[in-house]
């Protein structure tokens, strides 16, 4: 049975606390739809430490692969995934609608109570792309289509030469 962590987020982050571990892709509800099956896991690693402005951060480090359905042929795919997240710790809001400026760093609300697997299942949903596709030529369908393309004009040029 699998067994979810949750940290108090701001004394993690303060001292510099580190947790990580392994996650079956069917203990992550919300990838479902987006899964061809529940088969790989993914490893995660969570740092807490200080920013250079004393702000608390958490660094989240995901290395794994899942198996995504291919937008081109619909077949499933293995996809790597190897993701590193920053993200700064707020206790209140209006501290989250100023980092939306800062690229290179999140902010997400301080949590007492923070479920590690759900921050991890949030950050695989956006790091994943929006219509995966094989590399160019691995899809059956792809490879096997021939689509003919046809002058829209060209029936016209024939009546033209009957006239």
């Amino acid at each position: 049975m699998f067994t979810r962590p949750f940290i108090d987020s701001l004394d993690f982050a303060l001292k510099g606390r580190e947790i990580s571990g392994e996650v079956p892709m069917a203990e992550l509800p919300r990838m479902a739809d987006l899964l061809t099956d529940t088969d790989g896991s993914i490893r995660y690693a969570l740092r807490g430490f200080e920013g250079e402005d004393g702000k608390p951060l958490l660094e989240l480090t995901l290395n794994g692969k899942c198996n995504l359905r291919c937008q081109r042929c619909l077949k499933s795919m293995a996809y790597p995934v190897s993701l590193v997240s920053r993200l700064r710790l707020e206790q209140d809001e209006t501290s989250l609608d100023s980092d939306l400026e800062d690229d290179e760093v999140d902010g997400i609300p301080a949590d007492k109570h923070m479920d590690v697997i759900a921050l991890l299942e949030d950050e695989l949903l956006l790091g994943l792309p929006i219509a995966p596709k094989h590399e160019e030529g691995v899809c059956s369908m792809a490879a096997g289509a021939q689509i003919e393309i046809h002058n829209p004009f060209a029936v016209l040029a024939s009546l033209k030469k009957n006239i």
